[in-house]
């Protein structure tokens, strides 16, 4: 059909049969949808293939290239633009008017473009609070995923760290947004976040190596990761700053989590700190 959008949608999967329906409904409107999948011992492809999407399986072999820049590498495209997604993220349809409306001639001169993610927290809606950012649309003739020195930190697996793709050209940010919305139970969520704080608290340890990923995040993270007293100054900025308090409850513990997070790779730093010594001798 010609009315398709010509970009390729790429969803990272892993077990993921409860939130994937939700993902492939919405990328209905492009033209071609790859589910990439880490072994999946559940229907995650089943359902994948079933919905019409091409499933190409993923084998990580504990070195570079990670999963997304492996799909960049290797995925038989027939869009130079992709779409990446996680499995809990779906393309609302106001985002799909703009891609629409946006390739509906030609493709557009930037590089790539940010989106704004609505953000789901214990089955509501934060639309205060803080806003997560991803570079998420990419020209994929122009870009290229930063291969970090992060390869002995042991408990971080396939996927990317913190950090965007790097593009040669500019940057845009589109107005419509990506519904993140997890219905895994909150043990996966707190259970994700545990292992980025690994990597996080690895990265304080290693100027050099912090600094390329301070390179390859986006405005946002950059300023975040300035920031003195993380924990405190997080939850102030996003349940009082930034209203989260309107979100009620939600709003109250998504602030918490987010807190607890930068506590986390506080902590698990000075852990590492304490290690170092004996580790030397």
């Amino acid at each position: 059909m010609n009315d398709f959008i010509p970009v390729s949608v790429v969803i990272m999967t892993k077990n993921e049969e409860l939130v994937l329906p939700y993902t492939l409904a919405s990328v209905q409107g492009f033209n071609q949808v790859f589910v990439v999948d880490s072994h999946s011992s559940d229907s995650t492809c089943a359902i994948a293939e079933a919905a019409g999407a091409e499933v190409v399986r993923f084998t990580w072999d504990g070195r570079y290239p990670k999963k997304k820049e492996w799909s960049l590498l290797n995925l038989p495209f027939k869009n130079d633009w992709v779409l990446y997604l996680d499995a809990d993220e779906l393309v609302t349809p106001e985002l799909t008017e703009e891609l629409r409306h946006l390739f509906a001639t030609s493709a557009p001169s930037q590089a790539a473009f940010d989106i704004h993610l609505d953000y789901f927290f214990l089955g509501r809606q934060l639309k205060h609070g803080h806003r997560v950012t991803k570079r998420a649309l990419v020209d994929r003739t122009r870009t290229t995923w930063p291969r970090i020195d992060d390869l002995d930190v042991t408990t971080m697996w396939e996927v990317e760290g913190h950090y965007q793709p790097v593009v040669q050209g500019s940057v845009g940010v589109l107005t419509s947004s990506i519904e993140h919305n997890d219905r895994d139970p909150l043990f996966d969520y707190f259970a994700r976040h545990n292992r980025y704080s690994d990597w996080e608290a690895h990265l304080l340890l290693r100027q050099e190596v912090a600094a390329e990923v301070a390179s390859s995040r986006s405005d946002q993270g950059r300023r975040y990761a300035r920031v003195p007293f993380k924990p405190a100054t997080f939850f102030l900025y996003s349940f009082v700053a930034r209203r989260g308090f309107l979100d009620g409850r939600a709003g109250f513990h998504y602030a918490v989590a987010h807190a607890f997070y930068f506590w986390q790779i506080g902590l698990k730093k000075t852990e590492l700190l304490a290690a170092k010594p004996r580790a030397d001798s």
